[in-house]
């Protein structure tokens, strides 16, 4: 019996020192994004990777690369597709060098809430885009948020689309976002997010447009005087992983992951939701003057948009944008 509680001890302590060596062949994943560590998609990516590191137990590290630190998200998207870099989380939109049809996610004014625009994403739009990009080599795991974009000038406050005529504004660089300024009467030009700051600062825009999560952690608020909330589009973001890493992790732990994946989407998108009426308070006091808009006349000047573009995303992305539209 002496012997047996001895042995059963010797058992159990080179369990638990087994336990704390690391996994023989545990995988280092590089997630990058543009945004500051401040910003939500750093607070949840920061808790998707530790929840997938602990219920691996150490054999799937995701290791962040916030602010750019990867390259922007052209250079991501394509370490992403030849498999050079593990992970990222990027604004949806930004896919639309490698899918055109990503575009969709751009058309202005689809959605009322954010709500309305969870349930496409998670359900069968979301799904029809994801199997686009599988074939590009990129596996969405989850679709985040960049919540509602707004207006941010020199000028004065935007209250019409008459208000935009001749404002050079700077937009994201698709074709989409140019079409949509260009209707309201901007003057829209495309520039990389990591010049922003610097291109506002030197006053070679006088607008910009970003959601409020962005605005504030950007410190646009220091080179920007007014805020119109707009809510022109509503800006999904991906949790993206290479193809050729997805295939590295086992089936098991693939489930941790997506587990996770959707957990931190969740959390991430609270944290959006949660801070929209702080960043505005915030704003304020950071002295920016803030308006309300009156969609309606916005909606109405970009229905151009919406009639040229509906052709090159097919019936089928259509047919699943208006099914959410309309369901209560």
């Amino acid at each position: 019996m002496q012997l047996t509680r001895i042995f059963r001890s010797l058992v159990a302590g080179a369990g638990l020192a087994l336990a704390a060596i690391p996994a023989a062949h545990a995988l280092d994943v590089k997630l990058g994004h543009v945004l500051a560590p401040s910003h939500s998609w750093n607070k949840a990516a920061e808790g998707f990777a530790a929840e997938v590191k602990e219920k691996t137990h150490g054999r799937v590290n995701f290791i962040l690369f916030p602010s750019g630190q990867l390259g922007n998200e052209k250079t991501m998207l394509e370490g992403l597709q030849i498999g050079s870099q593990g992970a990222a989380i990027i604004g949806s939109g930004s896919l639309q060098p490698i899918e055109p049809k990503f575009g969709i996610v751009e058309l202005p004014y689809t959605w009322n809430t954010a709500a309305q625009a969870y349930r496409a994403y998670d359900g069968e739009l979301g799904a029809a885009l994801a199997k686009l990009a599988e074939k590009k080599n990129l596996v969405i795991l989850s679709w985040w948020e960049n919540g509602f974009r707004h207006l941010t000038n020199n000028r004065g406050p935007i209250n019409a689309p008459a208000d935009l005529n001749g404002l050079k504004t700077r937009v994201t660089p698709d074709k989409m976002r140019l079409d949509t300024f260009s209707a309201l009467g901007a003057n829209p030009a495309p520039l990389a997010f990591g010049e922003l700051y610097s291109a506002l600062q030197q006053k070679v825009f006088d607008a910009q447009e970003n959601p409020l999560s962005i605005i504030y952690t950007s410190s646009f608020f220091e080179v920007q005087k007014y805020l119109s909330l707009t809510g022109h589009v509503w800006g999904p973001a991906n949790l993206i992983v290479s193809k050729s890493v997805w295939n590295r992790i086992s089936a098991d732990d693939r489930k941790v992951v997506q587990a996770a994946a959707d957990h931190w989407r969740d959390e991430q998108r609270k944290m959006i939701t949660e801070s929209d009426a702080q960043y505005i308070a915030q704003l304020k006091e950071k002295g920016m003057q803030v308006n309300e808009v009156d969609k309606t006349p916005f909606a109405a000047a970009v229905q151009p948009v919406w009639k040229t573009y509906s052709a090159a995303y097919g019936p089928e992305l259509m047919g699943l944008v208006q099914k959410y539209r309309e369901a209560k």
